[in-house]
């Protein structure tokens, strides 16, 4: 069946299709200017031990801060969402895909759970990365008074404090469920809680304890302590913990802190007991509210 238009149609329909046309030329800008009417969006790049990292910076329009995200130990690309949080306060920020992650070279080393991962020659590659990452953060701020930290999750206790070690414009830091303890010590307890979001439930702190002090090491390798740069640090630091965390001991990681904070370091720490490991993700906002009103605090130097 064959379908004809006459000239009258025609009209019609071209009237109506370039109204449709007009319309959409309006409406799209709008809809792409809302999306980032708080900030503006910065994809760049940058050079770290013969790689090129891939990223982007987040501007709002008033900024009274700037972070670098450092990763977890995932494979995981730029944390938009997060940052966009962060953005939407007055914080600038860069993020990026973590290396042999998304568009950024080199090599992912894996698994997130296991000897290669938090090997002690990887975590100071990739505090290598979020140095260089600070570096280019600084060069794209206009205010060179704002301070710059890093802000992190997990795997990031342990990279932040290598991190602000070596590259003195570091000014503060927040590590989001973030160990201060040994990398070994670490995998012990996670071995320990195999996964089970019950653990803490048929658990308690000394048996913990017990086995984070006398279980055999799965993995041989070199071991990375946070608390030997944490002693050496002079910025303040805000570390974030939930109470149900399977992967990190907080109880024994807060003692630490605390003796730390004994010995004159601006340290403090965050206790949410019903969350998890996830305290950066979780379905509360409270986590990052501290955060950012943390951050907010800090005076410019």
């Amino acid at each position: 069946m064959r379908c004809y238009f006459n000239i009258k149609d025609r009209m019609n329909f071209g009237f109506f299709s370039n109204t449709f046309l007009w319309l959409l030329l309006i409406i799209l800008p709008k809809i792409t200017f809302s999306q980032s009417i708080d900030f503006t969006i910065q994809d760049v790049k940058f050079e770290s031990h013969g790689d090129t990292l891939v990223g982007s910076i987040l501007k709002p329009k008033k900024t009274f801060a700037a972070v670098v995200i450092v990763h977890g130990s995932d494979p995981v690309k730029r944390e938009m969402k997060f940052a966009k949080l962060l953005a939407k306060e007055g914080i600038t920020v860069l993020t990026y895909d973590k290396r042999g992650v998304g568009e950024s070279g080199g090599v992912y080393v894996g698994p997130s759970v296991g000897t290669n991962n938090i090997d002690s020659t990887n975590l100071t590659l990739l505090s290598h990365d979020a140095s260089t990452a600070i570096n280019t953060l600084r060069i794209n701020l206009e205010d060179k008074k704002i301070p710059i930290g890093l802000i992190g999750f997990s795997q990031a206790g342990w990279i932040i404090p290598l991190t602000a070690e070596k590259n003195k414009g570091v000014k503060f830091m927040v590590i989001f469920s973030g160990p201060v303890i040994t990398t070994l010590e670490q995998l012990r307890f996670q071995f320990y809680t195999n996964g089970n979001e019950n653990f803490w439930d048929t658990h308690n702190e000394l048996d913990a304890r017990e086995h984070i002090k006398n279980a055999p090491d799965k993995y041989q390798f070199v071991e990375t302590n946070p608390q030997k740069q944490l002693s050496k640090l002079t910025i303040p630091g805000l570390w974030i913990f939930g109470g149900k965390d399977i992967q990190v001991p907080v109880v024994l990681s807060m003692e630490n802190l605390e003796k730390l904070k004994a010995s004159g370091k601006r340290y403090e720490y965050s206790l949410f007991p019903l969350l998890g490991h996830n305290t950066a993700f979780s379905e509360s906002p409270e986590p990052v509210k501290t955060a950012i009103q943390w951050i907010s605090h800090l005076e410019k130097e």
